[in-house]
Protein backbone atom coordinates (compact mmCIF):
# COMPACT_ATOMS: atom_id res chain seq x y z
CA UNK A 1 0.00 0.00 0.00
CA UNK A 2 1.42 3.11 -0.37
CA UNK A 3 1.11 6.23 1.45
CA UNK A 4 0.26 9.15 -0.77
CA UNK A 5 -3.27 9.49 0.52
CA UNK A 6 -4.09 6.37 -0.07
CA UNK A 7 -3.94 6.58 -3.46
CA UNK A 8 -2.42 2.88 -3.77
CA UNK A 9 -3.75 -0.63 -3.52
CA UNK A 10 -3.00 -3.69 -2.55
CA UNK A 11 -2.95 -6.10 -5.82
CA UNK A 12 -1.35 -2.89 -8.26
CA UNK A 13 0.37 -0.96 -5.43
CA UNK A 14 0.84 1.63 -8.38
CA UNK A 15 -2.07 2.77 -9.48
CA UNK A 16 -4.74 5.65 -8.54
CA UNK A 17 -7.33 4.09 -6.05
CA UNK A 18 -10.64 5.21 -4.83
CA UNK A 19 -11.56 8.09 -7.15
CA UNK A 20 -13.83 9.35 -9.55
CA UNK A 21 -12.56 9.63 -12.57
CA UNK A 22 -13.83 11.62 -15.09
CA UNK A 23 -12.68 10.60 -18.58
CA UNK A 24 -13.64 12.97 -21.61
CA UNK A 25 -12.49 10.91 -24.70
CA UNK A 26 -14.07 10.29 -28.39
CA UNK A 27 -17.57 7.62 -28.42
CA UNK A 28 -16.75 4.17 -25.94
CA UNK A 29 -17.70 2.37 -29.36
CA UNK A 30 -14.94 3.69 -31.29
CA UNK A 31 -12.30 1.24 -29.19
CA UNK A 32 -10.13 0.11 -28.34
CA UNK A 33 -7.88 3.23 -28.19
CA UNK A 34 -5.02 4.13 -25.43
CA UNK A 35 -7.78 5.72 -23.54
CA UNK A 36 -9.93 2.63 -23.13
CA UNK A 37 -6.96 0.26 -22.09
CA UNK A 38 -5.85 2.99 -19.29
CA UNK A 39 -9.61 3.66 -18.03
CA UNK A 40 -9.82 -0.01 -18.19
CA UNK A 41 -7.76 -0.46 -15.85
CA UNK A 42 -8.61 2.37 -13.52
CA UNK A 43 -12.03 1.01 -13.35
CA UNK A 44 -10.40 -1.71 -11.03
CA UNK A 45 -9.98 0.42 -8.28
CA UNK A 46 -12.02 3.42 -9.28
CA UNK A 47 -15.09 4.63 -10.58
CA UNK A 48 -15.07 6.35 -14.09
CA UNK A 49 -17.53 8.20 -15.88
CA UNK A 50 -16.76 8.02 -19.75
CA UNK A 51 -17.90 11.45 -21.63
CA UNK A 52 -18.69 10.21 -25.34
CA UNK A 53 -17.69 14.24 -26.39
CA UNK A 54 -17.69 14.57 -29.77
CA UNK A 55 -18.17 18.47 -29.64
CA UNK A 56 -14.37 19.68 -31.18
CA UNK A 57 -15.23 18.33 -34.74
CA UNK A 58 -17.75 20.44 -37.02
CA UNK A 59 -19.52 17.56 -38.92
CA UNK A 60 -19.77 17.44 -42.84
CA UNK A 61 -22.55 17.60 -44.80
CA UNK A 62 -22.24 13.74 -45.58
CA UNK A 63 -24.29 10.12 -44.46
CA UNK A 64 -21.85 9.14 -42.29
CA UNK A 65 -21.37 12.47 -40.12
CA UNK A 66 -25.45 12.36 -40.48
CA UNK A 67 -25.40 9.04 -38.99
CA UNK A 68 -23.14 10.04 -36.16
CA UNK A 69 -25.04 12.98 -35.40
CA UNK A 70 -28.28 10.90 -34.79
CA UNK A 71 -26.23 8.52 -32.76
CA UNK A 72 -25.48 11.59 -30.55
CA UNK A 73 -28.92 12.86 -30.01
CA UNK A 74 -30.35 8.81 -29.36
CA UNK A 75 -27.57 8.49 -27.08
CA UNK A 76 -27.99 11.90 -25.39
CA UNK A 77 -31.61 11.29 -24.37
CA UNK A 78 -31.01 7.67 -23.64
CA UNK A 79 -29.00 9.13 -20.63
CA UNK A 80 -26.05 7.06 -18.81
CA UNK A 81 -24.79 3.36 -20.12
CA UNK A 82 -23.24 1.22 -17.99
CA UNK A 83 -20.32 0.00 -19.39
CA UNK A 84 -19.10 -2.29 -16.39
CA UNK A 85 -19.57 -2.40 -12.54
CA UNK A 86 -17.63 0.48 -12.32
CA UNK A 87 -17.10 2.41 -15.42
CA UNK A 88 -20.73 4.76 -16.93
CA UNK A 89 -20.79 6.40 -20.23
CA UNK A 90 -22.69 9.59 -21.15
CA UNK A 91 -22.91 11.19 -24.62
CA UNK A 92 -23.52 15.28 -23.73
CA UNK A 93 -25.84 16.73 -26.22
CA UNK A 94 -23.85 19.87 -27.37
CA UNK A 95 -23.07 22.53 -30.57
CA UNK A 96 -20.56 20.87 -32.73
CA UNK A 97 -17.53 22.42 -34.05
CA UNK A 98 -16.34 25.53 -32.79
CA UNK A 99 -18.79 28.05 -31.36
CA UNK A 100 -18.32 31.15 -29.44
CA UNK A 101 -20.56 34.13 -27.78
CA UNK A 102 -23.82 33.75 -26.37
CA UNK A 103 -23.83 29.95 -28.25
CA UNK A 104 -20.71 28.51 -26.66
CA UNK A 105 -22.21 29.42 -23.66
CA UNK A 106 -24.81 27.33 -23.79
CA UNK A 107 -22.76 24.44 -25.19
CA UNK A 108 -20.43 24.88 -22.12
CA UNK A 109 -23.35 24.95 -19.80
CA UNK A 110 -25.64 22.36 -21.45
CA UNK A 111 -22.27 19.76 -21.29
CA UNK A 112 -21.34 20.90 -17.73
CA UNK A 113 -24.93 20.45 -16.53
CA UNK A 114 -25.33 16.99 -18.23
CA UNK A 115 -22.13 15.42 -16.77
CA UNK A 116 -23.34 16.88 -13.59
CA UNK A 117 -26.44 14.62 -13.90
CA UNK A 118 -24.53 11.80 -14.56
CA UNK A 119 -22.36 12.40 -11.31
CA UNK A 120 -25.77 12.59 -9.30
CA UNK A 121 -26.96 9.61 -11.17
CA UNK A 122 -24.07 7.52 -10.11
CA UNK A 123 -24.05 8.53 -6.78
CA UNK A 124 -20.52 9.91 -7.22
CA UNK A 125 -21.01 13.34 -6.51
CA UNK A 126 -18.76 13.63 -2.49
CA UNK A 127 -18.31 10.13 -2.31
CA UNK A 128 -14.74 10.02 -3.89
CA UNK A 129 -12.16 12.33 -4.69
CA UNK A 130 -12.39 13.48 -8.62
CA UNK A 131 -10.41 13.62 -11.18
CA UNK A 132 -10.84 15.47 -14.65
CA UNK A 133 -9.07 13.48 -16.98
CA UNK A 134 -9.45 14.25 -21.23
CA UNK A 135 -8.20 13.66 -24.16
CA UNK A 136 -9.68 16.31 -26.22
CA UNK A 137 -7.99 19.32 -26.18
CA UNK A 138 -10.98 22.30 -26.28
CA UNK A 139 -12.74 21.49 -22.76
CA UNK A 140 -10.96 24.01 -20.38
CA UNK A 141 -14.42 25.00 -19.55
CA UNK A 142 -14.53 21.90 -17.76
CA UNK A 143 -11.86 22.61 -15.39
CA UNK A 144 -12.52 23.33 -11.56
CA UNK A 145 -16.30 22.66 -11.88
CA UNK A 146 -16.28 19.52 -10.11
CA UNK A 147 -13.82 20.26 -7.23
CA UNK A 148 -11.15 17.97 -8.64
CA UNK A 149 -8.04 16.87 -7.16
CA UNK A 150 -6.23 16.80 -10.52
CA UNK A 151 -7.03 17.91 -13.63
CA UNK A 152 -5.13 15.67 -16.74
CA UNK A 153 -5.15 16.54 -20.39
CA UNK A 154 -3.28 13.49 -22.03
CA UNK A 155 -2.93 14.25 -25.67
CA UNK A 156 -2.33 11.58 -27.48
CA UNK A 157 -2.71 13.30 -30.95
CA UNK A 158 -2.00 17.07 -32.56
CA UNK A 159 -5.41 17.77 -33.29
CA UNK A 160 -5.09 20.78 -35.00
CA UNK A 161 -3.89 18.53 -38.21
CA UNK A 162 -7.44 17.04 -38.52
CA UNK A 163 -9.58 16.76 -41.12
CA UNK A 164 -12.82 18.33 -39.91
CA UNK A 165 -11.03 20.88 -36.58
CA UNK A 166 -10.75 24.35 -37.03
CA UNK A 167 -6.70 24.50 -36.38
CA UNK A 168 -7.03 27.86 -34.86
CA UNK A 169 -9.95 26.95 -32.58
CA UNK A 170 -8.14 24.09 -31.36
CA UNK A 171 -4.58 25.67 -30.69
CA UNK A 172 -6.68 28.12 -28.63
CA UNK A 173 -8.74 25.65 -26.38
CA UNK A 174 -5.83 23.69 -26.19
CA UNK A 175 -3.75 26.62 -25.22
CA UNK A 176 -6.18 27.36 -22.53
CA UNK A 177 -6.93 23.75 -21.27
CA UNK A 178 -2.76 23.74 -20.50
CA UNK A 179 -3.44 27.28 -18.53
CA UNK A 180 -5.86 24.85 -16.25
CA UNK A 181 -3.80 21.53 -16.61
CA UNK A 182 -2.22 20.40 -13.15
CA UNK A 183 -0.16 17.41 -15.03
CA UNK A 184 0.25 16.84 -19.12
CA UNK A 185 0.62 13.68 -20.33
CA UNK A 186 1.88 13.22 -24.38
CA UNK A 187 2.01 9.61 -26.47
CA UNK A 188 5.06 11.11 -28.63
CA UNK A 189 7.79 12.32 -28.86
CA UNK A 190 6.97 15.11 -31.15
CA UNK A 191 4.01 15.95 -28.86
CA UNK A 192 6.25 16.13 -25.75
CA UNK A 193 8.05 18.24 -27.11
CA UNK A 194 5.13 20.46 -28.74
CA UNK A 195 3.51 21.08 -25.36
CA UNK A 196 6.50 20.50 -23.20
CA UNK A 197 7.67 24.89 -23.47
CA UNK A 198 3.99 25.68 -22.70
CA UNK A 199 3.49 24.16 -19.27
CA UNK A 200 5.29 23.79 -16.35
CA UNK A 201 4.51 19.91 -15.83
CA UNK A 202 4.42 17.62 -19.20
CA UNK A 203 5.44 13.61 -19.46
CA UNK A 204 5.92 11.41 -22.16
CA UNK A 205 4.50 8.39 -21.79
CA UNK A 206 4.38 6.27 -24.95
CA UNK A 207 1.33 3.66 -25.42
CA UNK A 208 1.52 0.46 -23.84
CA UNK A 209 0.08 -3.43 -24.96
CA UNK A 210 -1.82 -5.96 -24.46
CA UNK A 211 1.31 -8.33 -24.47
CA UNK A 212 -0.33 -11.90 -23.36
CA UNK A 213 -3.61 -11.01 -25.90
CA UNK A 214 -1.27 -10.78 -28.67
CA UNK A 215 0.72 -13.09 -28.10
CA UNK A 216 -1.94 -15.74 -28.43
CA UNK A 217 -0.51 -15.27 -32.18
CA UNK A 218 2.39 -17.01 -31.65
CA UNK A 219 0.74 -20.57 -29.79
CA UNK A 220 0.97 -24.13 -31.79
CA UNK A 221 -1.57 -24.44 -34.35
CA UNK A 222 -3.28 -21.39 -33.74
CA UNK A 223 -6.71 -21.18 -35.25
CA UNK A 224 -6.52 -18.88 -38.75
CA UNK A 225 -9.99 -17.61 -39.64
CA UNK A 226 -11.48 -18.15 -42.53
CA UNK A 227 -10.91 -15.63 -44.82
CA UNK A 228 -7.13 -16.00 -44.51
CA UNK A 229 -7.62 -19.49 -44.76
CA UNK A 230 -8.68 -20.01 -48.30
CA UNK A 231 -5.43 -17.62 -49.55
CA UNK A 232 -2.00 -19.01 -50.85
CA UNK A 233 1.00 -17.52 -50.69
CA UNK A 234 1.76 -15.10 -47.86
CA UNK A 235 -0.03 -12.67 -46.35
CA UNK A 236 0.54 -8.92 -44.93
CA UNK A 237 -1.67 -7.69 -43.17
CA UNK A 238 -3.14 -4.27 -41.75
CA UNK A 239 -5.65 -3.95 -38.56
CA UNK A 240 -6.95 -0.66 -37.67
CA UNK A 241 -9.39 2.52 -38.86
CA UNK A 242 -9.10 3.24 -43.02
CA UNK A 243 -9.17 7.02 -42.08
CA UNK A 244 -7.55 10.18 -44.10
CA UNK A 245 -4.46 8.88 -42.39
CA UNK A 246 -3.78 6.21 -44.28
CA UNK A 247 -2.66 6.36 -47.82
CA UNK A 248 -4.50 4.12 -49.46
CA UNK A 249 -3.15 4.88 -52.45
CA UNK A 250 0.30 3.60 -51.30
CA UNK A 251 -1.26 0.24 -50.39
CA UNK A 252 -3.25 0.16 -53.84
CA UNK A 253 0.49 0.91 -55.52
CA UNK A 254 2.48 -2.27 -53.50
CA UNK A 255 -0.23 -4.57 -53.98
CA UNK A 256 -0.07 -3.91 -57.72
CA UNK A 257 3.74 -4.50 -57.68
CA UNK A 258 3.61 -7.35 -55.40
CA UNK A 259 0.59 -9.92 -57.23
CA UNK A 260 2.25 -12.93 -55.16
CA UNK A 261 1.14 -11.21 -51.74
CA UNK A 262 -2.30 -10.76 -50.09
CA UNK A 263 -2.86 -7.59 -48.36
CA UNK A 264 -5.70 -8.29 -45.53
CA UNK A 265 -7.37 -4.90 -44.24
CA UNK A 266 -9.07 -5.38 -41.05
CA UNK A 267 -11.32 -2.37 -40.22
CA UNK A 268 -13.97 0.19 -41.10
CA UNK A 269 -13.43 2.38 -44.03
CA UNK A 270 -13.41 5.75 -42.76
CA UNK A 271 -12.24 7.43 -46.11
CA UNK A 272 -12.05 6.72 -50.10
CA UNK A 273 -10.82 3.03 -50.75
CA UNK A 274 -11.95 2.61 -54.62
CA UNK A 275 -8.00 2.06 -55.38
CA UNK A 276 -8.14 -0.71 -52.86
CA UNK A 277 -11.48 -2.28 -54.68
CA UNK A 278 -9.07 -2.60 -57.92
CA UNK A 279 -6.39 -4.72 -56.31
CA UNK A 280 -7.69 -8.70 -56.45
CA UNK A 281 -4.85 -9.49 -53.99
CA UNK A 282 -5.99 -6.87 -51.61
CA UNK A 283 -9.08 -8.44 -48.90
CA UNK A 284 -10.79 -6.04 -47.02
CA UNK A 285 -12.39 -7.74 -43.93
CA UNK A 286 -13.98 -5.01 -42.43
CA UNK A 287 -14.45 -4.43 -38.45
CA UNK A 288 -13.29 -8.06 -36.62
CA UNK A 289 -13.00 -7.97 -33.26
CA UNK A 290 -10.39 -7.22 -30.66
CA UNK A 291 -10.86 -10.59 -29.42
CA UNK A 292 -9.78 -12.03 -32.89
CA UNK A 293 -6.74 -10.06 -33.80
CA UNK A 294 -4.29 -12.51 -32.82
CA UNK A 295 -6.16 -15.24 -34.54
CA UNK A 296 -5.66 -12.93 -37.92
CA UNK A 297 -2.05 -12.24 -36.77
CA UNK A 298 -1.26 -15.67 -36.73
CA UNK A 299 -1.72 -16.03 -40.41
CA UNK A 300 -0.02 -12.64 -41.09
CA UNK A 301 3.66 -13.22 -41.92
CA UNK A 302 4.17 -9.10 -41.94
CA UNK A 303 2.44 -6.44 -40.77
CA UNK A 304 1.94 -2.71 -42.31
CA UNK A 305 1.50 0.58 -41.07
CA UNK A 306 1.25 2.71 -44.44
CA UNK A 307 0.22 6.37 -42.87
CA UNK A 308 0.65 9.47 -45.09
CA UNK A 309 3.89 11.89 -44.78
CA UNK A 310 2.84 15.28 -43.58
CA UNK A 311 2.37 17.15 -41.07
CA UNK A 312 0.43 15.09 -38.78
CA UNK A 313 3.40 12.00 -39.02
CA UNK A 314 5.69 12.70 -36.61
CA UNK A 315 3.07 13.00 -33.97
CA UNK A 316 1.84 9.64 -34.47
CA UNK A 317 2.69 6.81 -32.00
CA UNK A 318 0.22 4.10 -33.11
CA UNK A 319 -1.05 1.13 -30.61
CA UNK A 320 -1.12 -1.20 -33.47
CA UNK A 321 2.61 -0.68 -34.05
CA UNK A 322 3.33 -2.67 -30.53
CA UNK A 323 0.53 -4.65 -31.32
CA UNK A 324 2.37 -6.21 -34.09
CA UNK A 325 5.34 -6.67 -32.63
CA UNK A 326 3.87 -8.55 -29.50
CA UNK A 327 2.39 -10.78 -32.08
CA UNK A 328 5.71 -11.54 -33.40
CA UNK A 329 5.34 -9.46 -36.58
CA UNK A 330 7.86 -7.85 -38.58
CA UNK A 331 6.71 -4.21 -39.26
CA UNK A 332 6.88 -2.11 -42.98
CA UNK A 333 6.09 1.88 -41.88
CA UNK A 334 6.23 4.56 -43.72
CA UNK A 335 8.93 6.92 -42.18
CA UNK A 336 8.08 8.06 -38.66
CA UNK A 337 9.97 8.79 -35.60
CA UNK A 338 8.26 6.78 -33.26
CA UNK A 339 8.32 3.50 -35.26
CA UNK A 340 11.72 4.17 -36.10
CA UNK A 341 13.21 3.61 -32.87
CA UNK A 342 11.87 -0.08 -32.68
CA UNK A 343 14.62 -0.72 -36.22
CA UNK A 344 15.54 -3.41 -37.10
CA UNK A 345 12.30 -5.05 -36.38
CA UNK A 346 10.12 -2.36 -37.86
CA UNK A 347 11.86 -0.95 -41.52
CA UNK A 348 10.39 2.00 -42.83
CA UNK A 349 10.16 3.12 -46.06
CA UNK A 350 8.50 5.41 -48.77
CA UNK A 351 7.64 5.41 -52.42
CA UNK A 352 5.56 2.56 -53.47
CA UNK A 353 9.13 0.64 -54.57
CA UNK A 354 11.08 1.28 -51.74
CA UNK A 355 7.80 0.24 -49.55
CA UNK A 356 7.57 -3.42 -51.65
CA UNK A 357 10.81 -4.21 -51.48
CA UNK A 358 10.87 -3.99 -47.96
CA UNK A 359 7.57 -6.27 -47.73
CA UNK A 360 9.21 -8.80 -49.24
CA UNK A 361 11.99 -8.69 -46.83
CA UNK A 362 9.71 -8.33 -43.38
CA UNK A 363 8.59 -11.80 -45.00
CA UNK A 364 12.05 -13.41 -45.14
CA UNK A 365 12.14 -12.52 -41.56
CA UNK A 366 9.10 -14.36 -40.08
CA UNK A 367 10.61 -17.75 -38.72
CA UNK A 368 8.99 -18.69 -35.42
CA UNK A 369 11.72 -18.05 -33.69
CA UNK A 370 11.98 -14.64 -34.78
CA UNK A 371 8.39 -14.13 -34.02
CA UNK A 372 9.03 -14.98 -30.63
CA UNK A 373 11.75 -12.91 -30.07
CA UNK A 374 10.27 -10.03 -31.13
CA UNK A 375 6.84 -10.54 -28.94
CA UNK A 376 9.21 -10.84 -25.73
CA UNK A 377 10.50 -7.17 -26.89
CA UNK A 378 7.43 -5.62 -25.29
CA UNK A 379 7.28 -7.38 -22.43
CA UNK A 380 7.96 -4.71 -20.83
CA UNK A 381 6.10 -2.26 -22.22
CA UNK A 382 2.34 -3.31 -20.43
CA UNK A 383 -0.58 -1.46 -20.62
CA UNK A 384 -0.34 -1.92 -16.55
CA UNK A 385 3.15 -1.17 -16.52
CA UNK A 386 1.97 1.86 -18.15
CA UNK A 387 -0.40 3.22 -15.68
CA UNK A 388 1.43 2.87 -12.60
CA UNK A 389 3.53 5.16 -14.59
CA UNK A 390 0.65 7.64 -15.29
CA UNK A 391 -0.34 7.55 -11.59
CA UNK A 392 2.78 8.41 -10.24
CA UNK A 393 2.59 11.26 -12.29
CA UNK A 394 -0.76 12.38 -12.01
CA UNK A 395 -0.39 12.36 -7.88
CA UNK A 396 2.70 13.38 -7.11
CA UNK A 397 3.43 17.00 -6.41
CA UNK A 398 5.13 18.19 -9.59
CA UNK A 399 1.82 20.10 -10.35
CA UNK A 400 2.76 22.52 -6.74
CA UNK A 401 6.16 23.78 -8.91
CA UNK A 402 4.23 26.92 -10.41
CA UNK A 403 3.49 28.03 -7.35
CA UNK A 404 6.51 28.96 -5.29
CA UNK A 405 8.86 30.65 -7.89
CA UNK A 406 12.07 30.33 -9.45
CA UNK A 407 12.16 28.18 -13.17
CA UNK A 408 9.56 25.90 -14.57
CA UNK A 409 10.26 22.59 -15.28
CA UNK A 410 8.52 19.79 -17.53
CA UNK A 411 9.76 16.13 -16.49
CA UNK A 412 10.09 14.39 -19.64
CA UNK A 413 9.76 10.73 -18.73
CA UNK A 414 10.22 7.77 -20.88
CA UNK A 415 9.29 4.29 -19.31
CA UNK A 416 12.83 3.08 -19.58
CA UNK A 417 14.57 6.07 -18.18
CA UNK A 418 15.45 8.82 -20.11
CA UNK A 419 14.52 12.11 -18.32
CA UNK A 420 15.12 15.30 -19.93
CA UNK A 421 13.82 18.82 -18.63
CA UNK A 422 12.26 22.03 -20.31
CA UNK A 423 9.50 24.09 -20.31
CA UNK A 424 8.37 27.21 -18.41
CA UNK A 425 6.98 28.80 -15.75
CA UNK A 426 2.66 28.89 -14.97
CA UNK A 427 0.88 30.43 -12.51
CA UNK A 428 -1.13 27.35 -11.61
CA UNK A 429 -3.56 29.12 -9.03
CA UNK A 430 -6.39 29.62 -11.84
CA UNK A 431 -6.83 26.43 -12.43
CA UNK A 432 -9.08 25.76 -8.79
CA UNK A 433 -11.45 28.87 -10.30
CA UNK A 434 -14.27 27.74 -12.21
CA UNK A 435 -14.43 29.04 -16.40
CA UNK A 436 -16.83 29.80 -18.52
CA UNK A 437 -16.42 30.94 -21.55
CA UNK A 438 -17.91 31.80 -25.22
CA UNK A 439 -15.22 30.10 -26.90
Amino acid sequence: MMGRGGWGNGDEAGMIANRTIICVASDWSSGPTSKHHVMRLLSRHNRIIWVSYRASRRPGLNLSDARSAASVIWRAFRGERRLSPAMVEVTPLGVPGPVTGVIGRVHQRAVLWQIRRALRRCHASGAQPVQLWTFAPDVSFLAGQFGEERVVYYCVDEFAHFEGFDPDAIQIGERRLLERADVVITSSEALFQSKAPLHVNVHLVRHGVDVDHFAQALAPHAHKPALVERLTGPVVGFFGLLHHWVDVDLIAAVARRLPQLHFVLIGQAHTNITALKSCSNVHLAGHRPYAELPAYCAAFEAAILPFKCNAFTPFINPIKLREYLAAGLPVVSTPMPEAERYAPDVVTAEGADAFAEACLGAIGRSSHAERLRRSRTMAGETWEARVETLSRMVMSDGRDAGRHGGNGRAYHDVCGGERGVVGRLHDTQARREPLLTGA
